[in-house]
């Protein structure tokens, strides 16, 4: 039996930069908050997260973000496509738009996001949601950015 690798954590990044720490999760509410007024599928959300985090290597994100997506009611099969969504028959039109734009704001230093992928997000969702999407994806940046160069948070370690 293959024993597990440890990951050590870098930086306990919520003990040293508590202020920044807290002020995150602020920003995470209000994108949460923006979601909420317009009603953008909790699934959904979870995928966003997912997938934004698959693109970034935030494992301790992807931990968490797959377990709140099951308790949304987000199907295996779905979660364990979504790195080939394009492939999968398994989503809408508005979620594929919601997944290219998600890709594509997360490599937003070699996509610059085109106006095509902004026309194509557009067709699907209104300004308000357009805005909830672009907050939620901030969101989840930030805490990828801190994930993945502190390594603070151990995956797995992540209960709902």
């Amino acid at each position: 039996m293959a024993t597990a690798t440890e990951v050590p954590v870098r930086l306990d990044f919520d003990a040293h930069a508590p202020a920044f720490a807290k002020a995150l999760s602020h920003l995470d509410n209000a994108a949460t908050k923006q979601l909420d007024q317009v009603d953008f599928d909790h699934r959904l959300r979870e995928l966003v997260r997912i997938r934004a985090s698959q693109l970034n290597g935030c494992a301790y994100c992807i931990d968490m973000h797959t377990k709140d997506a099951r308790a949304a009611g987000e199907t295996e099969q779905r979660i364990y496509a979504l790195p080939a969504w394009r492939e999968t028959p398994f989503f809408t039109a508005r979620e594929r738009a919601a997944l290219a734009f998600t890709e594509t704001v997360t490599q937003l230093a070699q996509t610059h996001v085109p106006a095509g992928a902004y026309a194509e997000v557009a067709a699907e969702y209104s300004a308000d949601e357009i805005a909830a999407l672009v907050a939620l994806l901030v969101a989840i940046h930030a805490w990828n950015t801190v994930g993945v160069s502190t390594r603070t948070w151990v995956p797995g370690t992540y209960e709902l």
